[in-house]
C-alpha cells in the first residue's frame, strides 16, 4: 500500500448534488405554480412559460457560441430563470417582450458577468425590473383568470386601502383567484414547491420565513389590522419572490446571520415600498436592492478563524 501524501487544491469534500440537480429540483419546485398558472390563465400563460424558457435558453447558447465559451445550458439555470420570469409576469405583457426579458437576464445579468455562480443579482428579478421600467403599461398591473368574471383586474395590492373596491376574499386569494401575475396567485402550489424544496434540502427556512414574516408584521403594527397584513402577505408575489428568488445561492450570503440580515432587508423594503411610495408591489425592488448589498453582509458577518487577523 502506498502510503505517500498526495498534495492537491481544494477543495477535498464535494457535495454529491451538482448544479444541474440542483436546477432540476428547482424546476420541479415551480411546476406547481407553472400548473395552476395554466389551469387559471390558459393557453396564454403556457405560451409565456414556453417563449421565456426557449427564449433564455437559446440565448445562452448562442452567446457561450459566439464567445467561444464551454456550453453551460446543460445545467439547467437558464430554463429556472426563464420559468421564473415567465410566472412573474401577467398574461398582458407580448410575448415578445417576455422573450426580450430572457435574453436580457441571460445576456446582461448572466453570461457578461461569468456565467452561473459570477451575476451580482438574480437574472430573472433583473429582467423583470428592467421590463417594468421600459413597457410599464403592459408589464405593470395583472390580468385575472379564466374563471374571474373580467377581462383584466387590478391587482389586490392596487385596490387595498381604496373605498368601496372589491377586494377578493382570503380563500381566493390563497387559491389564486385574483388577478396578478400567471405564477403568484396560487399560494397553495407555491407552498407545495417550498416544501419540497425544503424536503430536498435545496434551501433552508430562514429567508422565506423572515422575509415573508418581516413584511406581516410590518403592516399588522402600521395598520392594526389582522387581515390588511395577510392580503399583504398573499398578494404582490410575496411568497414566489421570497421561496424562488431570494434564496438563489449566488446572489444571498453565505453565512447564517447575513442571510437573516438580507431577508431582513428584503422584508423591510418591501414594507417601505407599498406603505410609503407609489408603486403597490416592492418585492422585484427588495430582493435587487439586498442583492447589490449582500456581499457587504456576507463581508461583516463572516467569522474569523482561530488564530486569523
Amino acid at each position: 500500500m502506498d502510503n505517500k501524501p498526495v498534495m492537491a487544491a481544494g477543495p477535498h469534500i464535494h457535495s454529491a448534488d451538482s448544479s444541474r440537480r440542483i436546477m432540476l429540483d428547482v424546476i420541479l419546485a415551480l411546476l406547481p405554480a407553472s400548473i395552476a398558472a395554466v389551469v387559471l390563465f390558459g393557453p396564454r400563460a403556457a405560451a409565456m412559460i414556453c417563449v421565456c424558457v426557449a427564449a433564455a435558453v437559446v440565448s445562452e447558447f448562442l452567446f457561450n457560441l459566439i464567445a467561444k465559451r464551454e456550453q453551460s445550458v446543460g445545467d439547467l439555470s437558464a430554463v429556472v430563470t426563464g420559468l421564473l420570469l415567465a410566472l412573474n409576469l401577467s398574461t398582458g405583457v407580448p410575448l415578445w417582450q417576455c422573450a426580450l426579458g430572457s435574453v436580457f437576464a441571460i445576456v446582461l445579468v448572466k453570461c457578461a458577468f461569468g456565467g452561473m455562480g459570477h451575476n451580482f443579482a438574480n437574472p430573472a428579478i433583473t429582467a423583470r425590473v428592467f421590463l417594468l421600467m421600459a413597457f410599464t403599461s403592459t408589464v405593470a398591473g395583472g390580468a385575472a383568470p379564466r374563471m374571474v368574471d373580467a377581462v383584466s383586474s387590478a391587482t389586490p395590492l392596487g385596490l387595498i386601502g381604496t373605498e368601496g373596491a372589491a377586494l377578493p376574499t382570503l380563500g381566493q386569494m390563497f387559491l389564486g383567484l385574483r388577478g396578478g401575475a400567471v405564477g403568484e396567485g396560487c399560494i397553495l402550489a407555491l407552498l407545495v414547491g417550498f416544501g419540497y424544496l425544503l424536503v430536498r434540502r435545496v434551501i433552508s427556512w430562514q429567508i422565506p420565513v423572515i422575509f415573508m414574516g418581516t413584511v406581516f408584521v410590518c403592516f399588522l403594527v402600521s395598520s392594526g389590522s389582522f387581515t390588511v397584513a395577510l392580503y399583504e402577505l398573499l398578494a404582490g408575489g410575496l411568497v414566489l419572490g421570497a421561496v424562488f428568488m431570494a434564496t438563489d445561492y449566488t446572489t444571498t450570503p453565505i453565512t447564517a446571520e447575513g442571510r437573516m440580515l438580507f431577508a431582513l432587508g428584503c422584508g423591510l423594503i418591501t414594507f417601505v415600498i407599498r406603505r410609503f411610495c407609489a408603486l403597490p408591489e416592492g418585492v422585484s425592488y427588495s430582493i435587487l436592492c439586498m442583492n447589490i448589498l449582500a456581499p457587504w453582509l456576507e463581508k461583516w458577518t463572516r467569522r474569523k478563524p482561530l488564530g486569523g487577523v
